[in-house]
């Protein structure tokens, strides 16, 4: 495995093309609220809308809730209603188009461009300018909430790199060592094999459907060497029809067809994924380095069985695509509803990563609720910044720190790459079928697939 360069320019699973709609933001196109706007709006008594996720246990609810009250303390003219919301790449847009959202709402890394282009978010970057750590976020990762000119419209608030989530109680029960999970992807490939042959679990499961296919399968080509798009000036080439897409299909038609190492579910998406892979069903497959929380509280995972290690990595240009996740405000919102939505932001996403007492408060209201604490995570920041949080908050930490160790200590020293920048989800889209197909048809003819994906890619990107 190489991994003597080291990049960390982030973007996330799935852009959205939502070229067609518009949305009108309450302040004039000048740079956003100024701070005496957002000092007259603050004064203003408001209630805000902001996005909890679809399908949290109660506890969760209620650690969420713990914070929306110590908010309104802080906080008396401002009125918190939680609203569910999970970002879906499918129906991002309809959402979007329909006024649904929340004032409050979180998109992946790649969203944001498009959405701040097309105004479909409001202009917050007079507010965020004025917080005091505004100038602290590692700039490849702030770029991703940013418009052409530099000013913040959203706020980056995690970073993460893809990694292999594995059931450890299922390695165990196949033989295999929990501690010393696959690094190469011949490992993985025989590490799945004797699972579905030992054990009653999918040895390895792919997403495949809502544009997951297209992004998992360009993560392996990723590890692999290859890339989506290659940018040139003004010009963007598709590169899907290349040798190490070819090689990450093969790969997936030999687990599947030669080891029937993947079960017999082929149309998983992310939500089936970790449901499948939380209930035990699932020896490993490849998502998010950060999906604990998710696999705790959504799904029920027992964290004595959760484990997670890096992506193997091939050849000198194998990299992990890498992610994370932006805090928006509602195009919609007035004035008044902006103000008090980027001081949610800044106390719930923002100030747990800065400040000691935050940090603190946050842990312990989570604690309480019998929720994750301490899940390692990319620093948004810097790693100073990061490892200090974690000192804070060791007294509170309740996660099997050394279950991520595989993952957590090795993802930093490995190349990120960015996701391809031009019609993101349209490409993922695209290649959804082409993985389909691969494993529902051992005959599938993959070369005639792949320059298909590549014509019907390269029209996507010059539409633009």
């Amino acid at each position: 495995m190489k991994s003597s360069r080291r990049k960390t320019a982030l973007v996330l699973v799935g852009a959205l093309t939502v070229s067609a709609l518009a949305a009108c933001s309450s302040s004039d196109d000048d740079g956003g609220l100024t701070p005496a706007e957002a000092s007259a709006a603050a004064d203003e008594p408001v209630t805000i809308q902001v996005a909890i996720d679809e399908g949290l246990e109660q506890g969760a609810i209620d650690a969420f809730d713990t914070r929306i009250a110590e908010f309104e303390k802080e906080n008396p003219n401002i009125t918190v209603e939680r609203q569910e919301y999970t970002w879906v790449g499918t129906t991002f847009a309809a959402d979007l188009a329909g006024g649904t959202l929340p004032d409050v709402f979180t998109v992946p890394f790649t969203d944001g461009r498009g959405l701040i282009e097309r105004q479909q978010v409001a202009d917050i970057s007079g507010l965020v300018a004025e917080l005091p750590y505004a100038d602290g976020f590692n700039p490849n990762i702030a770029a991703a909430g940013q418009s052409t000119d530099g000013t913040q419209w959203a706020i980056p608030i995690a970073a993460y790199g893809q990694a292999i989530h594995y059931n450890r109680g299922i390695f165990t029960e196949a033989g295999l060592d929990p501690d010393d999970p696959p690094s190469t992807w011949d490992e993985v490939r025989a590490a799945a094999r004797t699972i579905s042959e030992k054990t009653d679990a999918t040895g390895f499961a792919e997403m495949t459907k809502s544009n997951t296919g297209g992004w998992i399968l360009t993560t392996l080509t990723y590890a692999m060497g290859g890339r989506a798009e290659t940018v040139d000036g003004d010009t963007t080439t598709a590169t899907i029809d290349t040798p190490e897409y070819r090689e990450a299909l093969e790969y997936l038609h030999d687990l599947r067809w030669e080891d029937d190492s993947m079960g017999d579910e082929f149309l998983y998406d992310w939500a089936t994924s970790h449901a499948d892979f939380g209930a035990g069903k699932i020896g490993m497959f490849v998502s998010g380095g950060g999906d604990y929380g998710n696999l705790a509280t959504q799904n029920a995972m027992n964290p004595d069985d959760y484990g997670v290690t890096v992506l193997p990595l091939q050849g000198d240009d194998g990299a992990v695509l890498g992610g994370g996740t932006l805090a928006a405000v509602n195009a919609k919102a007035t004035d008044a509803e902006q103000a008090a939505a980027v001081k949610w932001i800044d106390f719930y996403y923002m100030s747990k990563l800065t400040d000691e007492d935050a940090a603190v408060a946050d842990a312990q209201a989570t604690a309480d609720q019998g929720q994750p604490v301490g899940v390692p995570i990319l620093p948004v920041f810097d790693q100073e910044t990061e490892d200090a949080r974690r000192g804070w908050i060791s007294d509170l930490t309740n996660v099997p720190l050394d279950q991520f160790a595989p993952y957590s200590e090795h993802v930093v020293d490995q190349p990120l790459e960015a996701e391809p920048p031009i019609a993101t989800q349209d490409l993922y889209a695209a290649l959804d079928p082409v993985v389909q197909a691969v494993l529902t048809d051992e005959n599938a003819d993959v070369d005639a697939l792949l320059a298909d994906a590549q014509a019907n890619v390269q029209n996507l990107i010059d539409r633009g």
